[in-house]
């Protein structure tokens, strides 16, 4: 096992000679358009600048909500005045609106430092932005902030979020309708509503929400969404029925990690689980999960994975936050950063690189030397904790801390 440096806080692994794109691309939900995490026709400098510079920011209150985009517009679902609140803002830093309803929420006492929420990002599409709210209120929204409709489950199940709240990012199928995770501990749904007014369109209540965010992956000829659930990893098809499931369950209960399609391989982790690769096969009218690599040195708490290529890179959460890469086809350890790197890291590829943002603030840019990291800058762009992903847009990146959204600028 090779261990490289890796000094900060935000990291993008990019190429020495990395090259400028002109067009801009929306970000319209976590993880972006298609959940890889992959940032694309986004102008970048072939040479970075010894300091980024704060164009503006606003104030927006707290979450770890990740901050989406489409056009020249944000919008940041957040909670200001103890209320969940969603604001747009232009690229230049204008609040455009904002819109707020009454969100009482009782932390549980283990998640205590995480605030109130909300955790879950928006998704947009359709001239609809949908938001998951920490106690789980779910909300389709139109781009002016009128409420189209609005979903609350208290008379349903007896808890309405997770243990430590709803985490899990909604996501938008075909511009159709939208998947959440409703309910709580041991008890709840994965349910499809119709985007156009809310109406349930189909809903599996066999176990009760994670932390994870779904994913749509290609599967043989099958398009199947795959997430976490509260003891499961499961594939379901697009009209709700259960395809497949793994037995999967951590410590406390924190299935959180988003699973990623590599190359038709499915990757999942959690909590001391370490690193397991699937080939999900169909056998006549069934389809079987079957092992294809399983990788001990390295494990994911809350850090959901990138790839670039046949590499798949992560913050693992042994020796208090350590950076990794490992080969996506065979499993093996590639190599792994020096550790205390801080709890958790948002990672986004960009081109032919990767961002890694975890939690003091700092933004680093450094390319894979293909046995270790190799540092090329280093930026603070927060003093407070930086939970929720970065966005990065023609104009520069959008970086969410304890209480505010801003745009860093290499212009």
């Amino acid at each position: 096992m090779i261990r490289g440096s890796f000094k900060s806080i935000v990291v993008v692994v990019l190429s020495a000679t990395f090259s400028m794109q002109t067009a801009d691309a929306d970000w319209p939900a976590w993880r972006g358009s298609d959940r890889s995490a992959k940032v694309e026709d986004i102008a970048l400098p072939k040479n970075w600048p010894e300091m980024l510079r704060r164009a503006w920011s606003v104030e927006v209150g707290e979450g770890h909500s990740s901050p989406v985009v489409q056009g020249d517009l944000a919008y940041q679902f957040s909670r200001l005045n103890n209320q969940e609140t969603l604001s747009s803002i232009n690229l230049k830093g204008k609040l455009q609106w904002r819109r707020q309803y009454a969100a009482p929420y009782e932390m549980n006492a283990a998640a205590i430092s995480h605030g109130k929420g909300p955790k879950a990002t928006p998704a947009i599409a359709k001239e609809r932005i949908v938001t998951f709210g920490i106690g789980g209120v779910l909300t389709a929204w139109n781009f002016d902030g009128q409420v189209v409709w609005r979903r609350q489950f208290d008379r349903e199940f007896k808890a309405t979020s997770p243990l430590f709240g709803t985490a899990m990012s909604p996501l938008i199928v075909n511009e159709e309708y939208a998947i959440a995770h409703v309910g709580g501990h041991d008890r709840g749904a994965l349910r499809a509503f119709n985007l156009a007014d809310g109406k349930p369109i189909w809903s599996w209540e066999e176990d009760g929400p994670a932390y994870a965010s779904p994913i749509l992956a290609r599967i043989g000829d099958q398009t199947q969404l795959v997430t976490q659930t509260q003891n499961f990893c499961v594939g379901m098809s697009l009209q709700g029925e259960l395809l497949w499931k793994i037995p999967f369950t951590t410590d406390y209960d924190q299935n959180s990690v988003t699973p990623i399609d590599v190359n038709g391989l499915l990757v999942f982790s959690g909590y001391n689980q370490g690193l397991t690769a699937y080939r999900i096969a169909k056998r006549g009218a069934t389809w079987t999960p079957e092992e294809v690599w399983h990788n001990d040195d390295v494990s994911l708490y809350m850090s959901s994975p990138v790839v670039l290529g046949d590499r798949l890179y992560g913050l693992s959460h042994f020796r208090k936050g350590q950076l990794f890469c490992v080969d996506a086809t065979m499993g093996k350890t590639l190599w792994t950063g020096e550790g205390r790197q801080g709890d958790n890291a948002a990672l986004l590829a960009l081109s032919d690189g990767l961002s890694v943002l975890t939690t003091t603030g700092r933004l680093t840019i450094f390319k894979d030397r293909g046995d270790a990291p190799q540092t090329l800058a280093t930026f603070q762009v927060s003093e407070t904790p930086t939970w929720a992903h970065p966005v990065f847009t023609s104009k520069g990146v959008l970086i969410k801390d304890a209480n505010s959204l801003s745009l860093w600028t290499w212009e």
